[in-house]
């Protein structure tokens, strides 16, 4: 047998340790020793992988792997598991996110610690030194990339109790998968409208009923390029007196927080005098209150995030949104809301702006605004009214 199969320094204790696996078992084995890495202890490890396999050849394997664990070592996992049992996992994660809070920036606390916790509550056990069903659990009902990103944060969650002295060990530390390859784009993501389609959409907004109020919105990233996020934040503090120049150095996220733009870049989008951009915006002025106001609010008053436009664009509670509605009636290729930045930056290119201005205006960079915004199909479509 290949030593490398089996003996392992366990990387966290540096102690030796047999890892293994056995047909008919989904998980992986593992048996710490308490030995340190040496000849000795090393052919005292050859002989315990030797009894191991020998049961395996007669079906007399011993899952639980106690038969094989020294007898020290029993008593002090077992003093472990007493230890381990003082707090759920759920609990635990509910501390650990409280510790990160005072860390990390409060979006991806509240939202992809969020996203764990709600995936810990459906968990078929609480107990953390259910770690191995918890794991099979999560491969059975999540995608790999879902998988292997809980078992990290549970990682992490669990090496700070140990840590802080909520748990005497990991349970996680030896059941993390290998990261999955990112997928390519999907094509569909990164299409655009041509000029004739994007006021076909602004159109059937302006005469929807039901969402006719976000049809100013609609225009503005039409007529901008601007993240969704960026719309969001803007107040009239960040408009130009005579609406020829608009700053965009901040962005509001979904839990109404605001932080910096993406990549961190401020920039001045130029609004030329006298075309439908600047128009929109001195008419939108007419009802603002004080500098301080946003310039966009759902129709019940709050401020606006990707859900509520993603409700009016494709689908919400109430029925179809306006674009899902024209696609489902062949009116045009259904997109996602993002592709008013797509179509913007390819509008720009096919009328003759160069990539460096367009990076600027819509805050990217060349080699992006190259790769992902010059769309053949967009080659035929009129110069846009920036």
């Amino acid at each position: 047998m290949d030593d490398d199969k089996w003996i392992n320094v366990d990387p966290r204790t540096k102690k030796l340790s047999l890892r293994f696996r056995v047909r008919g078992f989904s998980r992986q084995f593992y048996l710490s020793t308490g030995l340190t890495d040496n000849r000795r202890n090393r052919e005292i490890l050859r002989s315990k992988r030797d009894a191991i396999a020998n049961d395996i050849i007669f079906n007399r394997f011993d899952d639980s792997l106690n038969s094989y664990r020294p007898k020290r070592l029993l008593a002090k996992e077992s003093k472990e598991s007493k230890l381990i049992t003082q707090h759920s996992l759920f609990e635990l994660w509910e501390k650990f996110t409280q510790f990160q809070e005072k860390q990390l920036e409060e979006t991806t606390t509240r939202h992809k610690y969020k996203v764990i916790a709600v995936r810990i509550k459906k968990f078929p056990s609480q107990l953390v030194e259910d770690a191995p069903k918890i794991r099979d659990w999560l491969l059975a009902n999540y995608s790999q990339f879902s998988v292997w990103e809980t078992l990290i944060f549970l990682n992490r969650c669990c090496e700070w109790a140990v840590g802080s002295g909520y748990l005497t060990f990991n349970p996680f530390v030896n059941l993390q998968i290998k990261k999955p390859k990112r997928k390519s784009t999907k094509e569909d993501d990164y299409k655009a409208y041509n000029i004739e389609q994007r006021d076909f959409i602004i159109k059937a907004f302006e005469l929807d009923h039901v969402n006719g109020h976000y049809a100013d919105l609609i225009k503005f990233l039409f007529f901008t390029g601007c993240r969704h996020g960026e719309a969001f934040a803007l107040r009239w503090s960040d408009i130009h007196s005579n609406c020829t120049r608009i700053k965009i150095n901040k962005a509001r996220n979904l839990f109404n927080i605001q932080k910096g733009t993406k990549n961190g870049k401020r920039r001045t989008f130029p609004c030329q005098q006298g075309s439908k951009l600047q128009s929109l915006l001195i008419q939108l002025r007419e009802n603002a209150n004080s500098s301080d106001d946003l310039i966009f609010r759902s129709k019940a008053g709050f401020p606006m995030n990707s859900d509520i436009l993603g409700n009016c664009w494709r689908q919400s509670s109430c029925g179809l949104g306006v674009v899902r509605q024209l696609a489902n009636g062949g009116k045009l290729p259904y997109l996602k809301p993002y592709s008013t930045r797509h179509t913007f930056a390819t509008l720009a290119i096919t009328s003759g702006v160069t990539p460096d201005k367009v990076a600027l205006w819509i805050g990217d960079d060349v080699a992006t605004v190259l790769k992902f915004y010059c769309h053949p199909e967009s080659l035929s479509a009129e110069c846009p009214d920036f």
